[in-house]
């Protein structure tokens, strides 16, 4: 028979096909038995609405792998092709009956329960990706007829009759030779079969069977032949094995589901020992229509704080895996979230290997994040110690989502924040700090240090504390950040008690520590002198108790920052604007006032020592421990 040439345009895309659309030659098995579903779905509505009595336990698509042939034959008993659907759907490229069909239907009632995959009338020529010819042996049901469409590719192909007993459709892929650049050989694995049908097509609705090798103990004639159970002889079986679960578990009711089984489909799919801390399951309809199952684990995979890491959750568009990693549909801040999202109405790219860029994924991202965000909150008002445990393992994560936004994500995030509470002794959220606070209390007070031990020794947490203010404790490198970036919660500023302006004393202490800094003037400029630009002011403080003294901060950038900016790799290193406080109630400033009237000298040597004291006590470095160590002994040898 004479051979047809593809349209001049068809050509095109075909070799369009062969060499650009699709990135990944093992899409072209999942594209095939997205056709064998959708082939069955006609048939299965045609059944319903014409009253042929099929029901759908009848439908199954068949592999078999010939590696001396190096054939797969993929079965179906769907619907089937006349001679003229043949030349329609697979002589002219991009025409699809699915979507021809899948429009046709989307007003019938009886259809509600199908889930027709193709929309591009393409998905069939990946084959050419792997095979080097393709035959399409094809008999539509109520036929007596059937017809055979064979093409090697952009050359053409043929239509002849054939026989074919049964309905539907067989198609034969002859797999490619290896050559210098391409391998093909994998494919007529069986393993690797498996492992395609696993990955992308695990949930198409009906079962896709294939006969495998299996090892199995033999079988000996004597049952008490001890010896064969110490050393166990094998042999190799044929039998048919169904590769694919069919039926997703987000499909299901979560009135079928116990946290077992969320558990057990959580370790199998994303390859984790450990049981997850939460399981989100949800149905969304209206604007977006989509299925999500996701999880939070136990702890940060191993490369999560890496560049390597690529967040995202596995996209299904009607049970068939689109993408392992849709970055999109997670904001950074949840990056740790693992799960999957299926949906019928994703605007796909002709390859179906990506997104469109529209309206409707931003919709549903959206939507994900507030489902997120509510189960979280959720779980820390229901179990709090298992949010703790969630806090311990991705509260960094949050913080750097208030940080990295620049504050736009305090409305998503602040309520999740947790800090260790210096009267509470445990970590509490910003919204119980609030409800504790004093009457006359305007702001949230922090402190920043490297460690809670570290913070509890700082000067100013003691007279704080004694004033009867609550203290958060920032022990992690952007816990100060984030809280700038804040800015305030339910309209309460936040203040380190580190800063120069804490302003917590009485209008009576203010007023003679004012009068103090002006009768002892000259003596705060002479320390200032000589410490030059270590520090802007010296002065006294009300806010010390038993400390000599302290450094403060004046401005936005706070003595804590410092520290971390000076830690990261850049030559570039702000610096705070320091402040030294001298406690007006001790010992060392009545030391400070004889010094300055009768021994100037030594009191250059108080003030180094006393500045280096407040550095340290900071969490600062020194610039020269053993100047600063000499300095001491001098004093100490007087």
């Amino acid at each position: 028979m004479a051979k047809k040439q593809f349209k001049a345009e068809s050509k095109r895309m075909l070799e369009m096909m062969i060499n650009s659309i699709y990135t990944h030659k093992e899409i072209f098995l999942r594209e095939l038995i997205s056709n064998a579903s959708d082939a069955m779905d006609k048939l299965y509505y045609k059944s319903l609405s014409e009253n042929i009595g099929l029901s759908r336990g009848e439908f199954e698509i068949n592999i078999v792998v010939d590696k001396d042939k190096r054939t797969i034959t993929l079965t179906d008993n769907g619907i089937g092709m006349t001679k003229d659907e043949l030349e329609q759907n697979l002589g002219i490229i991009a025409k699809s009956g699915s979507l021809q069909f899948k429009n046709d239907i989307a007003e019938d009632k009886n259809a509600e329960d199908l889930s027709v995959i193709g929309q591009f009338g393409v998905g069939f020529y990946s084959a050419f990706m792997v095979a080097s010819k393709v035959e399409v042996m094809s008999k539509a049901h109520g036929s007596n007829e059937a017809y055979i469409w064979a093409s090697s590719g952009v050359d053409g192909y043929t239509i002849e009759s054939c026989q074919k007993e049964t309905y539907g459709t067989q198609i034969i892929l002859y797999i490619k030779e290896n050559t210098d650049d391409e391998e093909y050989e994998d494919f007529l694995a069986e393993y690797k079969i498996r492992s395609l049908v696993g990955k992308y097509s695990d949930y198409i609705r009906y079962p896709i069977k294939m006969e495998v090798t299996k090892r199995v103990p033999k079988k000996h004639e004597h049952d008490n032949d001890h010896e064969h159970e110490h050393n166990p002889e094998f042999e190799e079986i044929r039998e048919i094995e169904t590769l694919n679960s069919m039926i997703p578990v987000w499909k299901k009711n979560k009135s079928e589901l116990k946290d077992e089984d969320y558990n057990e489909f959580y370790k199998s799919k994303f390859h984790d020992y450990s049981d997850p801390l939460l399981h989100i399951h949800s149905k969304t309809e209206g604007t977006a229509t989509y299925s999500a199952l996701m999880y939070v684990p136990q702890k940060p995979p191993y490369d999560f704080y890496t560049k390597e890491y690529e967040k995202g959750l596995q996209l299904y568009s009607g049970g068939v895996m689109i993408m392992e990693k849709c970055g999109d549909l997670l904001p950074d801040y949840f990056s740790f979230v693992k799960g999957l999202v299926d949906s019928e109405d994703l605007s796909l790219n002709i390859s179906r290997e990506m997104l469109q860029h529209d309206r409707q994924l931003k919709v549903m991202g959206k939507a994900i994040e507030r489902s997120i965000k509510n189960e979280l909150k959720k779980l820390l008002a229901n179990d709090r110690e298992k949010y703790i445990e969630f806090w311990g393992a991705f509260g960094t994560q949050i913080k750097f989502g208030i940080y990295n936004s620049y504050g736009s994500a305090r409305e998503m995030l602040q309520d999740l924040l947790m800090f260790y509470s210096s009267s509470e002794e445990k970590l509490v959220t910003l919204g119980e700090y609030v409800l504790r606070m004093k009457e006359s209390q305007k702001e949230i007070y922090f402190a920043s240090g490297a460690s809670i031990v570290r913070i509890n020794s700082l000067p100013q947490v003691e007279s704080v504390k004694d004033k009867g203010f609550e203290i958060l404790y920032l022990t992690e490198n952007v816990d100060e950040f984030c809280i700038q970036m804040l800015n305030n919660y339910e309209e309460k500023h936040f203040k380190s008690i580190q800063s120069a302006d804490l302003d917590i004393e009485t209008e009576e202490e203010k007023k003679e520590l004012k009068e103090k800094n002006k009768d002892n003037k000259a003596l705060f400029d002479f320390i200032k002198e000589h410490l030059g630009d270590k520090v802007s002011t010296v002065r006294l403080s009300q806010k010390l108790k038993s400390h000599p003294v302290c450094i403060v901060s004046s401005g936005s950038l706070s003595v804590e920052m410092e520290k971390v900016l000076a830690a990261m790799p850049t030559d570039n290193h702000a610096k705070a604007d320091k402040v030294l406080e001298i406690n007006a109630n001790h010992p060392i400033f009545d030391k400070l006032q004889f010094l300055f009237d009768n021994d100037k000298e030594t009191l250059e040597v108080y003030s180094d020592i006393l500045y280096n004291q407040a550095l340290l006590i900071e969490g600062m470095d020194i610039d020269d421990p053993a100047k600063f160590v000499n300095k001491i002994s001098e004093i100490l040898a007087k």
